[in-house]
């Protein structure tokens, strides 16, 4: 079965063996317990799943990782959604006294999605995607995960492919978990730089100076801008895509491209000639910064961010993991030292991993024997990390591995700086 062979009519059939075999609970408990940083911390965590027929049931919490699994095997949800740590489980937010249920900690989270795109891409639109618009979630996740790492301080960045158009981040800082809703706003703000809505033809307009996060977002922006916006969309080739460009400039400058694009057929030397103009101009010019290149250049290529999903505490946004109804792929961890080769039309779906689990292996005979004998939960936990490793989801959940590593070995510094802190004293 090739990975595009999926035909969405299996999900019945599929997702109780992915939550029976394959999803990685253990892990994902893990996750969403930090080290049991509180009391509750997972208990009071809602998620949302959408089951069959769309069915959507809010407001799920589970005391145990075994709980979680149980339910989820049950539910068989076609989709999962995370959403805050509350006051109280939300399960039992009907009981709660009036006004005292509230939203108290939340990841801060990122959605990026392609289609908020489409006035800037050729290629594709709606929720198609090729390779070739792909490029602009790398640019997306280099730009941001620079900013949030080093503008902020955040450490603890998991990025998702979201299964279909696009990526999710989740910044899982203890500092970042705590933000307040101005807060949030304030950073997804501060990381938007498009502007306006359709009717908007200059959707970005730099002041002079350049603030240094524009210029690091340039930095990126430019390695990617010939291959991508000139040569793999062709912004500067048929005339339609022309004046769309040329539209964003100020008019003594659209003129003279004008006449100067009639004898210069070649985008790319098209190109050379609108920054050349530009910078005549610059030099010429009293007002001081006058960056049209620059603007063009971040217009077609800037990440485009769904703000409201990053300011709300309470938003719910698509777990890491769950399977996107639509295309079968599972939404798994991207790996930032591969950026560059993460193609998800290679993202494993839900047909193939289960293709994969029923590919005989002669030694399993034998250690099945040996499980009967052992306790059966424990078995069925070693079953299952014995069975993903199996699949192709195995390298995705690594990733996933790694990134927790990382946050224990933070959270244990952090640990240990408290006791001699304390010593001190």
């Amino acid at each position: 079965m090739s990975n595009s062979d999926y035909d969405p009519a299996c999900l019945p059939d599929l997702l109780p063996i992915y939550y029976r075999r394959l999803f990685p609970f253990s892990q994902y408990y893990r996750w969403l317990s930090y080290g049991g940083v509180s009391k509750n911390y997972f208990q009071n965590r809602e998620f949302s799943f959408t089951l069959k027929d769309d069915i959507y049931v809010r407001y799920q919490s589970f005391t145990t990782q075994n709980e979680l699994e149980k339910e989820m095997q049950k539910m068989v949800p076609y989709k999962i959604d995370i959403g805050a740590v509350y006051s109280h489980r939300p399960s039992q937010h009907n009981a709660v006294k009036s006004g005292t249920f509230q939203a108290l900690e939340k990841e801060l989270v990122f959605d990026i999605d392609m289609t908020d795109y489409d006035d800037v891409r050729r290629c594709c639109s709606a929720a198609d995607i090729c390779s070739k618009c792909w490029t602009l979630m790398t640019i997306a996740i280099r730009i941001l995960d620079r900013a949030l790492r080093e503008d902020f301080g955040f450490h603890h960045l998991l990025w998702v492919y979201s299964g279909r158009r696009g990526v999710h981040c989740w910044v899982c800082d203890d500092a970042a978990r705590k933000l307040s809703v101005a807060a949030r706003s304030a950073v997804a703000e501060y990381l938007s730089l498009i502007k306006g809505g359709e009717e908007t033809l200059r959707k970005v307009v730099l002041s002079d100076p350049i603030h240094p996060f524009i210029n690091h977002s340039l930095l990126v922006v430019e390695r990617y801008f010939h291959q991508y916006a000139i040569v793999d969309q062709d912004i500067l080739g048929s005339k339609e895509s022309v004046d769309k460009v040329l539209a964003v400039l100020p008019e003594d400058i659209k003129k003279d491209l004008a006449v100067s694009f009639k004898d210069e057929k070649d985008p790319m030397k098209r190109w050379d000639l609108l920054c050349d103009l530009v910078a005549r101009k610059k030099s010429n010019s009293k007002k001081g910064g006058q960056y049209f290149d620059k603007e063009i250049m971040l217009q077609y290529c800037y990440p485009r961010l769904d703000v409201n999903v990053s300011k709300g505490v309470n938003h719910l946004l698509k777990s890491p993991f769950s399977v996107h109804p639509k295309t079968g792929r599972i939404s798994v961890p991207i790996d930032l030292k591969e950026l560059n080769t993460f193609d998800p039309f290679e993202v494993p779906t839900i047909s193939l991993i289960c293709e994969e689990l029923e590919r005989p292996r002669a030694e399993e005979a034998e250690e099945d024997d040996m499980k009967d004998k052992e306790n059966e939960q424990e078995a069925g936990e070693r079953r299952r990390i014995r069975d993903y490793k199996r699949t192709s989801l195995a390298k995705y959940v690594k990733v996933f591995d790694r990134f927790l590593e990382a946050m224990a070995r933070s959270r244990k510094g952090e640990m240990l700086k408290k006791s001699d802190l304390q010593k001190d004293f």
